[in-house]
């Protein structure tokens, strides 16, 4: 069993998921912590007879070990980290909502202090690819920015939506290091530098990431998901009713290979192997933890592995020596895995009963006076069969894809479990059909919310109306990408007005390849020669597709959903295997909403100066009046010190309101900000490979010069490279 080697009492909460440990001497080793009151807190119990008392930060009056940063703002990411190689020493990065502060410890001053229109909800610290300085990495609103020690803004591109987790890990295997970014809208992204090199899909927001060796990273969700992959391939995944607050990799049992340690909301600590997902060692706090952190705290060249509860408790942990292994799990885990196992001999012994009175009953029965399916007895070429189509819907039901699930002969189906990803709630839907309306065939609507192949894990449960015992059937099937898109007729539906145009060089046959693998096409879909148009209706919102190619090779695609647009191109890309693609594209309508948001943008930077300006008069008259209030107090001028602080009431309710309406201003602005973002990641969608990192580069710089038409251009033609 392991214990902690030691355990520490902080009189500070400790805001989850924001703990780091830095050596901002070179040296010690410090637990640092955001806490309530916008502060940071950083523990040092290596020099108690340095006193701190200056600038930004304050010696604690609770506990002579910690020193207090006084942030001022709710702070929502930090982490500490070596930003300037040549000071030799570790620095502290914050982040809040509105702005980034890279923090000199050591020295007690600030390496910079940057505004961030974007806000940072994550932040990592370190080299990225070809760049050569590190870097302190925030992820925002869209948006992701990298700044050096000096606060220059060395990488910068967009992202699908808001950032929630971040991390650096060596993912093609090249020996740099590649950008992880966790989002709201689910999705798992890899940056190489401004290049997205690969994208997972999720079915919850992605709440932290943590590099476990090579190619290898785990990964927590805000619906109690966690789970481990190598490049694009998950290797395991558990589910848990509570939250994971924190991850990291760490090598516990001493076997060369470090282990995924999860902190739950419920208190819990485990460490899972990072092959299987098995529980190897767990451990109780009384809280939620906070954050999960490593470091030679003890300062005796041997690392801890350091676990820390919102309420202050610390914990640190050494690794089991490679004999002692087997012995990291207590008495009652390994009484609770012999209840478990003694579960299985159970259910295998009831299975293997029910074999054998199937059996008897086989042989004794009378011939024809009993029906087979009592005793669970089906034909030997039962099969079952499945078959995906769309359907338009009804008065009570919406449009949808129908999973239709039958059997070869005259037994029915008496229920069917499908597990499928991001379709269902929980991951999981049960049909079981009265037992009136008991059939050979079941039909099953699916409407997945977003355009993403889906494997339908199917089980079902076949027999007759009259077994006890049933027969499962376990089968797989993939549900197209573009599944929730229904074939029309080209001469009835409208042209929309939005279009994308690209040359290409492929056979007219591998684009209808694609087609069929991606679309639900009837059976009798027969697409002739080039040139060839076929058109689609969404079944979400009834908006028009059109698809074309020429036969010089141009394919044309008319839709005036910009992400639909950027989904096929990227997956025509993939299955056609084209590295770099520019495209020609217009989408007036998204275009012109775009402009009007450019121009809110404008004016919510406007008033933001105005606002901050008045506010800085008005709390220079605040001191001017409350100085004159005091000296008429002093003066005995009771009347003067009267209308003094009647005159300070009102300039502060004044002051409240219009801090009221720079708040609203600013969430104005945050939300004009990712509707940019989001508009330039839809632009890089539409190519391939250097033109879209050009396209989100040049839209950046056109953004900087505030010139609104040549951001314009770029979106419809690209970028023309420098």
């Amino acid at each position: 069993m392991l214990v902690p080697i030691f355990t520490l009492k902080l009189n500070h909460k400790i805001n989850p998921r924001m703990v780091a440990i830095g050596k901002y001497d070179g040296v010690h080793p410090c637990l640092t912590a955001a806490t309530q009151a916008g502060k940071v807190f950083i523990h040092n119990p290596h020099s108690r007879s340095q006193r701190v008392s200056a600038h930004r930060m304050i010696q604690s009056n609770q506990d002579s070990d910690i020193s207090l940063l006084n942030i001022n703002q709710n702070v929502s990411c930090l982490t500490a980290g070596v930003l300037n190689p040549h000071l030799g020493y570790d620095c502290l990065v914050v982040g809040t909502q509105t702005n980034l502060l890279a923090y000199d410890v050591h020295n007690n001053s600030d390496l910079f202090y940057k505004e961030i229109a974007d806000g940072a909800n994550a932040v990592v610290l370190g080299n990225l690819g070809d760049i050569v300085s590190p870097l302190a990495i925030i992820g925002g609103n869209c948006a992701l920015q990298g700044f050096d020690c000096s606060g220059e803004d060395l990488f910068w591109t967009v992202t699908g939506d808001n950032v929630r987790s971040l991390a650096l890990c060596d993912f093609d295997g090249n020996g740099k290091k590649e950008l992880l970014v966790g989002s709201e809208d689910f999705d798992i992204r890899v940056f190489k530098e401004d290049e997205i090199l690969a994208e997972m899909s999720e079915t919850e927001t992605i709440t932290a990431l943590c590099p476990m060796y090579s190619s290898r990273f785990g990964y927590a969700l805000s619906n109690g998901t966690v789970g481990m992959y190598d490049r694009t391939t998950r290797y395991w995944r558990i589910k848990s009713k509570n939250l994971a607050m924190s991850i990291h990799a760490f090598d516990l049992n001493s076997d060369g290979v470090c282990e995924l340690i999860t902190g739950w909301s419920n208190g819990k600590v485990d460490a899972r192997s990072d092959r299987t997902g098995e529980v190897i060692f767990k451990d109780n706090f009384s809280s939620s933890v906070a954050g999960v952190v490593e470091g030679d705290y003890r300062m005796d060249g041997k690392t801890q592995l350091i676990c820390c509860s919102i309420d202050g408790e610390v914990r640190g942990y050494l690794p089991s020596s490679q004999e002692a292994t087997g012995s990291l799990m207590d008495t009652s885990v390994e009484q609770e895995l012999v209840r478990e196992l003694s579960q299985k001999k159970q259910n295998l012994l009831l299975e293997l009963r029910n074999y054998q009175e199937n059996s008897k009953q086989v042989e004794s029965r009378i011939p024809q006076s009993e029906p087979d399916g009592q005793v669970g007895v089906i034909p030997a070429n039962t099969q079952l069969q499945t078959a995906l189509s769309v359907s338009l819907g009804s008065d009570t039901q919406n449009a949808h894809v129908e999973l239709s699930i039958s059997t070869s002969n005259d037994t029915i189906i008496r229920a069917v479990l499908i597990f499928a990803e991001g379709i269902f709630e929980g991951e999981s839907h049960v049909v079981h059909p009265s037992a009136q309306h008991l059939s050979g065939l079941v039909r099953v609507p699916i409407c997945p919310p977003k355009d993403v192949p889906v494997d339908l894990h199917i089980k079902a449960f076949v027999g007759y109306k009259s077994s006890v015992q049933f027969h499962v059937f376990e089968l797989t099937r993939q549900l197209p990408r573009f599944s929730m898109y229904v074939l029309n007729n080209v001469s009835t539906s409208p042209e929309p007005s939005s279009y994308v145009i690209f040359p290409t060089n492929e056979r007219v046959q591998r684009v209808v390849l694609w087609l069929n693998q991606n679309f639900l096409l009837p059976e009798d879909t027969e697409i002739q020669n080039i040139p060839f148009q076929i058109g689609f209706t969404s079944l979400r919102d009834g908006g028009a597709l059109l698809l074309g190619m020429k036969a010089s090779g141009e394919i044309s695609l008319r839709t005036d959903d910009m992400d639909l647009a950027g989904d096929i191109i990227q997956s025509l890309a993939s299955f056609l295997a084209i590295e770099d693609l520019s495209v020609e594209a217009d989408f007036p309508d998204y275009f012109e909403q775009l402009r009007k948001v450019l121009v809110q943008v404008d004016e919510s930077h406007s008033v933001h100066q105005k606002l901050t300006a008045d506010m800085a008069d008005q709390s220079n008259l605040i001191r001017s009046m409350l100085v004159q209030a005091e000296d008429a107090r002093l003066m005995a001028d009771m009347r003067n010190m009267k209308k003094r602080y009647n005159d300070l009431y009102d300039l502060n309710r004044d002051l409240i309101n219009q801090y009221k309406i720079r708040c609203n201003n600013h969430t104005e602005l945050l939300n004009n900000l990712k509707c940019v973002n989001q508009a330039i990641q839809r632009a890089g969608r539409l190519r391939v490979g250097k033109p879209k990192v050009q396209v989100i580069t040049a839209c950046r710089d056109a953004i900087r010069n505030n010139n609104i038409n040549a951001l314009f251009r770029i979106m419809r033609v690209g970028a023309t490279p420098s």
